[in-house]
């Protein structure tokens, strides 16, 4: 069989003592198996592990990379809602799409290929930010494939105007919409009007929801009651629920099987959750990070993502989804092979199963959407916060990331 290009000696998830090929022809993985016959291109992964590509569920392009126009005094949710807003104000076109593509080429060399992306709209920003998003979807379609969930960041009741720029935002083509219950005078019906706006236009939703400690209430009992009248389980996702972080073990797990009945996704975003929950606390402070490995074991789809990358909510971050996979497994205090796995799990396969990625994974048949990594197992990727080495989209080489090279003495 003649191919493209061929993958030599690579590791696969799972059988690490396994040297393997990767035949390539189309775009597509036409073989897996020892000494293929090459008769193309040949790149020798040298024993390195093969991946497919990293799942971002959950990030902010548009408000990325803002930090050094933000006060960052509190550093609170109210603060980083208030300093982004005020800079929102001043965001040109040029001006979000120079900040987005450096955020996305981060992303792409640290083995990124899949990216839900969540969007602003409201009378501020308009579809500034919209429009800059859609081009770049376009733009960098040869290395990534992008999502675009328009939302209300700054609510949606309380806001005229913003409802109407949602609806013009879903006729010219976003691909789910959002919400943000929290910072709405009248969540419910906010929840409501999403849910109305998401079944006109046929849309999946991802929710902003639950962002504080208090298990006391929670929207998401609102956002599992609407799905179900609505009949759109395995079309609902939420991101933060750092409320469920709060709640003892038994009501996780009562939570859990509520939401695989329901068929509600969860997105962890452990370094925005980290930096901005607990702040009222001086000392014993809680962590404020749910354990979506839990839910997980509960048949919950479950991801873990970047969220912001210096702004005011996270003033830091590369857009490493394997440093975010390694920063969760830090807190929730994770160290054995097989939570480790799981960890990878919530940036690669669980995190495709929310996208809805078809034909996702390293199988005859499927998308040639590959990274190398240089370590033989995939708990050694979490552990080690490896840097992917090589990107193959749709059978081409997209990056290539050197090694380091020692130069002792005489050298």
């Amino acid at each position: 069989m003649a191919f493209d290009l061929v993958l030599q000696n690579t590791r696969l998830a799972g059988k690490p003592a396994e040297i393997v090929d990767i035949g390539i022809a189309g775009g597509s993985i036409a073989a897996i198996g020892p000494g293929l016959v090459v008769s193309g291109d040949v790149e020798d992964i040298k024993g390195q592990l093969v991946l497919p590509g990293l799942v971002e569920t959950h990030i902010h392009l548009d408000k990325s990379c803002i930090i050094d126009r933000c006060r960052n005094i509190e550093g609170t949710l109210k603060e980083a809602i208030s300093e982004a807003a005020r800079a929102k104000a001043a965001f040109t076109e040029a001006d979000i799409e120079a900040r987005a593509r450096r955020t996305l080429e981060k992303a792409i060399l640290a083995g990124t290929q899949f990216m839900r992306t969540h969007v602003e709209v409201d009378p501020r920003i308009g579809l500034k930010s919209f429009n800059v998003l859609s081009r770049l979807k376009h733009d960098y379609a040869w290395a990534l494939d992008m999502q675009i969930c328009v939302f209300p960041q700054e609510g949606l009741t309380n806001d005229p105007g913003t409802e109407a720029l949602l609806i013009e935002a879903c006729s010219q083509g976003a691909d789910l919409i959002g919400g943000c219950p929290y910072t709405d005078s009248d969540p419910s019906t906010h929840i409501t009007r999403i849910f109305r706006i998401a079944r006109d236009f046929d849309l999946d939703i991802d929710f902003h929801l639950d962002f504080d400690l208090d298990p006391s209430w929670m929207h998401l009992d609102d956002v599992l009651r609407q799905t179900k009248a609505h009949g759109y389980g395995g079309r609902v996702a939420v991101g933060h629920v750092t409320k469920l972080s709060a709640v003892p073990p038994d009501e996780q797990t009562a939570i859990a099987r509520h939401l695989a009945d329901a068929g509600v996704a969860i997105t962890v975003l452990p370094a925005t959750d980290l930096f901005l929950m607990g702040r009222d606390v001086t000392h014993n402070v809680p962590r404020g990070v749910t354990r979506a490995d839990r839910f997980h074991e509960h048949g919950v789809t479950c991801s873990l993502a970047t969220n912001n990358v210096l702004n005011p909510f996270t003033p830091f971050g590369d857009a490493s989804l394997i440093r975010m996979a390694n920063l969760y497994a830090n807190v929730a205090q994770l160290g054995r092979p097989e939570d480790l796995q799981i960890c990878l799990e919530m940036i690669t396969g669980s995190a495709a199963r929310m996208l809805k990625l078809d034909g996702y994974g390293l199988a005859v048949g499927h998308a040639a959407d590959l990274i190398a990594v240089p370590c033989r197992r995939g708990e050694d990727a979490v552990a080690e916060i490896a840097r992917p080495t090589l990107g193959i989209k749709c059978g081409r080489r997209t990056f290539v990331n050197q090694p380091g090279r020692l130069l002792p003495p005489g050298h």
